[in-house]
């Protein structure tokens, strides 16, 4: 018995110390970028930042404080992840719901999923997408970087597959009792899909956040970036026109690099502390303690 206890032990420690190494490598890149922005710009340049700041400096973060263009790409993106991540998942439940019924059921579930399936493998391409934008009066206007992926295909697929191994003698006896398909939805499915929904959740504020592309094709005003946009435009292609003179002088006394670490470090921030309290939700079973007896 000892013996066991002792491998057992043995195995802990070893896939503890692995697991920590891992996460370590994972998280190096985001300590690293820390580092330089909080580095002077001269060890900045001569690239002896690793993993510790070097001649510790808050220049980049005062310079990036007081950018309005930064706070307002920040606000930008802080009301899409609010307003998309709300209307993804609510979206998400009530197209997942009927196509999780049986055939006799829902009569047209399969030709419906077929539907949903299909616009994951083909697309009308870019310019009929901006097109419909444009037509719909949505250029310029925070709606345009939401509703274009209101429906998330792949995270219907997934909810749906999840609501299929929700147990039926819920649902039956939801109905035996007198509620109907909306009471059933929100009363019974809904709360047995916590960590579903969590992860669909996560999907949608992580790619609300990171996203850039779209952005730049929808804003005409670069004033209405999101701040991926933003920092895409600063950072990657260094284009200056949204900065006025006394800011562009600014930028020359501050290293490229600790400037476009700090950006990326804030720009991750928000995303990151928001992922820990929904990570609990990941390791919980599917439906614990739903049928009984």
């Amino acid at each position: 018995m000892s013996n066991k206890l002792q491998k057992i032990s043995i195995f802990n420690i070893l896939n503890s110390t692995f697991l920590i190494f891992a996460a370590f490598i994972c998280l190096m890149p985001l300590i690293h970028i820390a580092a330089v922005s909080f580095s002077s710009s001269s060890a900045a340049a001569a690239n002896s930042v690793t993993f510790w700041p070097v001649e510790f400096s808050l220049n980049s973060y005062q310079y990036v404080a007081r950018r309005s263009a930064f706070w307002a790409a920040m606000l930008t993106s802080v009301q899409r992840i609010a307003l998309g991540g709300a209307i993804n998942v609510l979206l998400t439940i009530l197209v997942a719901y009927p196509l999780s019924k049986e055939t006799r059921e829902f009569r047209f579930r399969t030709f419906y999923a077929w539907a949903f399936f299909l616009t994951m493998l083909f697309a009308g391409g870019l310019i009929p997408w901006y097109m419909i934008i444009k037509q719909m009066g949505l250029i310029d206007k925070i709606w345009a970087l939401i509703l274009p992926g209101a429906v998330p295909v792949f995270s219907v697929i997934l909810l749906l597959n999840f609501f299929r191994e929700v147990p039926k003698e819920l649902s039956e006896a939801a109905f035996i009792d007198g509620a109907g398909h909306w009471t059933t939805l929100w009363k019974i499915y809904v709360p047995v899909s916590t960590p579903a929904l969590a992860t669909i959740l996560l999907f949608s504020l992580v790619g609300h956040w990171n996203s850039w592309f779209d952005g730049l094709i929808l804003m005409n005003n670069p004033k209405n970036y999101p701040l991926q946009s933003y920092i895409q435009t600063i950072v990657v292609q260094r284009n200056f026109n949204m900065l006025t003179r006394r800011e562009i002088e600014e930028l020359a006394t501050i290293s490229d690099r600790t400037l476009r670490a700090a950006q990326i470090f804030l720009g991750s921030l928000p995303i990151i502390s928001v992922y820990p309290f929904l990570q609990k939700y990941f390791v919980k079973g599917i439906v614990l303690g739903g049928v009984k007896g």
